[in-house]
């Protein structure tokens, strides 16, 4: 018998940046859709409704179509596209950018979104006024296109560009570093760091602000308030081990579960890639949306 040598198949080329970007911005429009259905949602109620939610079929309170996204996807998409066009992160850019998308009526905006943006178009200051009472998800459900611009840029340039597109609807400190902490994570997972380099963010980030503690308990039907969503997030995130498993379990917590859903598909995409991403929930999600968000992720980096 002639014995030949078996040959190893090449090694899988190694991700780049831009493949992260891509599926950072894809993965935050399928969690958007995925977790919808079961928005405001306790677990018993989603357990009892659909057993173990895990596909884009549309409908929830919104009664959406099958891979329709939320305001989460779209004032993302909006905030990209005025950074594109401004050619930097633009406080007036992404506030006019705001209005634009409220004024063509989206199927879902949130409170503290609308009072600052109604008083933006009364002021004309993109800047809302310091709130204690504004520390809502709104403005870390829509910051990756901030990642996105600001990839490689020094520490206190990517700190003021969170600023310029937070505090045009959530001047708050807790926002704030919420918005720095998922930044700073998106960017590590472009650089090819892991999970565990993740967690020493969000260790700082309760390091910095105790309130965020994450560990304990387990934080199920989060409300829009930033920290519950973080909390969510990270125990899905650094308690799973792939794209799939994460964004399960983090929409079938229920509450929030469209944010807590765009946030965790954003950074499980980042960490894992496209190819982590089930073609089945690809397929499902909206195409002309699926497509804006990977054009718009690669626009954002070499603008960046």
């Amino acid at each position: 018998m002639l014995w030949t040598r078996a040959v190893s198949p090449p090694p899988a080329p190694a991700l780049t940046p831009e493949d992260r970007a891509v599926a950072a911005y894809v993965g935050l429009a399928i969690g958007d859709a995925l977790g919808a259905t079961v928005e405001f949602l306790t677990p018993r109620e989603i357990q009892h409704q659909h057993g173990v939610h895990q596909d884009i079929s549309g409908g929830g309170w919104l009664r959406l179509k099958p891979g329709q996204v939320t305001d989460d996807t779209t004032m993302s998409l909006a905030l990209g596209e005025a950074i594109l066009a401004a050619g930097r992160v633009d406080a007036r850019a992404a506030a006019d950018a705001f209005d634009a998308w409220m004024r063509g009526k989206p199927v879902d905006i949130g409170n503290t979104v609308r009072r600052n943006l109604i008083t933006y178009r009364k002021t004309g200051n993109p800047e809302a006024p310091p709130s204690e009472h504004d520390a809502g998800n709104g403005a870390a459900m829509r910051v990756l296109p901030v990642a996105l611009a600001t990839f490689g840029q020094e520490p206190d340039v990517v700190a003021a560009a969170c600023r310029a597109q937070g505090h045009v609807t959530h001047h708050n400190l807790l926002s704030d570093a919420a918005c720095d902490t998922l930044v700073a994570m998106v960017h590590d997972f472009f650089a090819g760091h892991g999970l565990d380099t993740a967690r020493h963010h969000a260790d700082a980030l309760v390091a910095r602000h105790p309130v965020f503690a994450w560990q304990g308990k387990r934080r199920d039907n989060p409300s829009g308030f930033v920290v519950e969503t973080l909390q969510a997030v990270f125990q899905a995130l650094f308690s799973t081990h792939s794209f799939e498993t994460c964004l399960v379990d983090i929409v079938n917590r229920g509450g929030d579960a469209d944010t807590t859903g765009a946030i965790a598909g954003m950074l499980a995409g980042a960490c894992y890639g496209p190819a982590a991403i089930p073609a089945r929930w690809r397929k499902a999600v909206d195409a002309e949306i699926r497509q804006r968000v990977e054009l718009q992720a690669l626009a954002l980096m070499k603008q960046g």
